[in-house]
């Protein structure tokens, strides 16, 4: 998984609010004051390079989207973070330790029985 400059992040945090609409670089560039639309216009050209960003192009205007939501790439953060070490259990496990119980509910949902039902269905 391809990790974010401060920038870039600023700029798929955008993207990834506005989720669905294609944006220009404009409109990008419109909500990050102080940085040029041509500067944001570089960045956005990387991130399409990297797979995060698509755009397609209408008439003159280029529009911008997200390839993915924030939450899957966000999963495929941790999932690299955790093949990293040659003891995945025990990072997993450190990992458990510190998520309030809030989080611990959602995480048993989405292992629990039901979750595995769902997805033996789709495949």
């Amino acid at each position: 998984m391809v990790r974010l400059g401060d920038l870039e992040r600023r700029v798929m945090d955008i993207l990834w609010d506005r989720s669905g609409d294609e944006l220009t670089g404009r409109d990008v560039a419109a909500h990050l004051p102080g940085h040029a639309y041509t500067t944001v216009l570089t960045v956005l050209t990387r991130l399409e390079r990297k797979g995060l960003v698509r755009h397609e192009r209408t008439d003159a205007l280029h529009r911008f989207t997200a390839t993915a939501t924030r939450e899957s790439y966000v999963a495929g953060l941790i999932h690299d973070v955790l093949g990293v070490g040659a003891e995945r259990r025990a990072a997993l496990v450190r990992f458990a330790e510190t998520v309030t119980p809030g989080e611990a509910a959602v995480l048993r949902r989405a292992l629990g029985p039901d979750a595995r039902a769902r997805r033996d269905a789709g495949r």
